[in-house]
């Protein structure tokens, strides 16, 4: 039986995503909030592990309290509880803050729920971009961590070892290491189901366990929050639109469209620049 957690986050949808021309800052009025996409692939396949090997799967989630939206469409798609964690005192967190924050929550959910197995993240978010959350999680609870993985092999329970692929630039790594385990999910590691109609009704029900501050006896206060973020943003702007000249070869043929291009880029100073030699026309 494992006990699978995943971290998600609410994120504003990319794809409605404004910039004030003014201020060169994000314009979230009127912006729909979704569940980080890379964090829901990693809840598909926390179910996917638990239809395998049994066991339960605890979504938590670091934000205001509307993102208690979010966790309920984890709990739709079947996980089995969901843990807010929210309080003004983690406003202004940066990842190294929320690295801190979610690992003493998945501290005091082993403690409460029973010890952990498998935690997934998103391999980033849409919003911060950086993919520093999930291994400053693993750091900070000493947790194996396999990054960018694109497939999970399977589990050896009686061993209590685990076999992945992970994406990297040159080609697949196939790993195996010892649980407890931190993963983070590419989008290729499966596609995420639809919510049926029996965990929607149980979502709609549904209220999210909420932790705030004083569920953390033992918090260190310097590392939350702002005054934990060392991260200094100096300066952010909107890169100048470039315009781009585009003239359309005509010809009868692709001999002839050819040969007008070869003259058409002879007249630029691509030839001086590269040293070209003009080739022979047929």
């Amino acid at each position: 039986m494992l006990h699978i957690v995943v971290c998600i986050k609410q994120v504003p949808d990319s794809r409605e995503i404004r910039i004030d021309p003014k201020t060169n800052t994000l314009i979230r009025t009127g912006v729909p909030a979704i569940v980080n996409f890379y964090d829901l692939h990693g809840l598909e396949e926390a179910l996917v592990l638990r239809e395998k090997y049994g066991g339960k799967i605890t979504v938590v989630c670091m934000g205001p309290p509307p993102a208690e939206k979010a966790l309920k469409q984890c709990i739709s798609l079947g996980a089995d509880q969901a843990i807010l964690v929210t309080d003004r005192g983690f406003a202004g967190a940066d990842t190294l803050a929320t690295s801190y924050v979610l690992a003493e929550t998945i501290k005091k959910v082993g403690e409460e729920f029973g010890p952990v197995d498998v935690v997934f993240t998103g391999k980033q978010t849409l919003d911060g971009d950086t993919g520093q959350v999930g291994p400053g999680i693993a750091c900070r609870l000493d947790l194996e961590q396999l990054t960018y993985v694109e497939k999970v092999v399977g589990i050896d329970m009686e061993k209590r070892r685990i076999t992945v692929h992970r994406h990297l630039e040159d080609g697949v790594e196939v790993v195996e290491t010892a649980l407890p385990v931190l993963l983070t999910a590419l989008k290729e590691l499966n596609k995420v189901r639809r919510a049926p109609m029996p965990g929607m009704l149980k979502a709609a029900r549904y209220k999210p366990i909420v932790w705030t501050t004083q569920d953390f006896p033992n918090l260190d206060r310097s590392k939350i929050g702002l005054k934990g973020s060392p991260t200094i943003v100096a300066k952010s702007w909107v890169p100048e639109q470039k315009t781009v000249n585009t003239e359309m070869i005509e010809g009868e043929d692709a001999q002839t469209k050819a040969v007008s291009l070869v003259d058409k880029l002879w007249q630029t100073d691509l030839p001086t620049k590269f040293g070209w030699d003009r080739p022979a026309q047929a």
